[in-house]
């Protein structure tokens, strides 16, 4: 700390606690669109903070535990409380531990994440990272306020969804992270064509097109984790059989 603190990545990372801050009080206000589109600005400024660290080679470890409480208030508690002042508060106290266990689960997973980051989270996550969660609650509150209706209905499904988010969280399925993309190597022309689409449906819908890619997202993990569970059985086996 006596040679001093590197002022741009850490600016970006203040920038997206300012977003996530302000998401909170826009939910207090009950301006849910806003406080949903704060955290997706966020968690914009949360890319960019790492990607600008590494680029001008000023990463940090003040700047990675900065990160990881800025985290924790942008993506853990700004969509546990716009959640349950949205959608929540009729479930009594289901609805408020719900939203307490995704913030809470979204700690563990900050820590976690600190801990192996030199390790095993190179070109994938342990568990559902937690912007991922934090990005499937706002689209899925524009995306329910722009097609659907204002508020949702008192549906199971909606109770059960923050906690499904909060058990992803902490769970050990494996997903995807953007690591596994090098920019620097060649890559099939199709590949360019698929990003290109994907941008364009997000221009022409993007309350509807954001939460279909952060829901297929989430999906496509858990169907990778369903498909591959015969492999990992049978590779724990020789290695249970190893040890004995």
């Amino acid at each position: 700390m006596r040679k001093g603190i590197y002022i741009l990545p850490n600016l970006l990372t203040m920038t997206g606690m300012f977003f996530g801050f302000n998401s909170i009080v826009n939910s207090i206000r009950g301006d849910y669109t806003d406080a949903a589109w704060a955290i997706l600005i966020a968690a914009v400024f949360d890319g960019l903070d790492g990607w600008v660290a590494r680029m001008t080679k000023t990463t940090s470890r003040f700047g990675v535990e900065l990160d990881s409480l800025s985290d924790l208030v942008s993506f853990g508690l700004a969509p546990s409380l716009l959640f349950y002042n949205w959608a929540l508060i009729p479930y009594g106290r289901y609805g408020w531990v719900g939203a307490f266990l995704f913030a809470a689960c979204g700690a563990l997973r900050l820590a976690r994440f600190n801990v192996q980051m030199a390790g095993s989270e190179k070109k994938w996550f342990t568990g559902l990272p937690i912007p991922g969660a934090a990005g499937m609650v706002a689209t899925f509150v524009i995306f329910h306020r722009t097609v659907i209706g204002d508020r949702p209905a008192e549906k199971l499904v909606i109770l059960v969804m923050i906690y499904v988010l909060a058990f992803l969280m902490i769970s050990t399925v494996k997903f995807h992270s953007l690591k596994e993309l090098n920019t620097k190597d060649r890559r099939p022309f199709w590949m360019l064509l698929v990003a290109l689409v994907m941008l364009a449906s997000i221009a022409v819908n993007p309350p509807v097109m954001m939460f279909v890619f952060n829901a297929a997202y989430i999906v496509w993990a858990l169907a990778e984790y369903v498909l591959t569970f015969g492999k990992r059985r049978d590779k724990i086996k020789p290695e249970q059989r190893a040890a004995q």
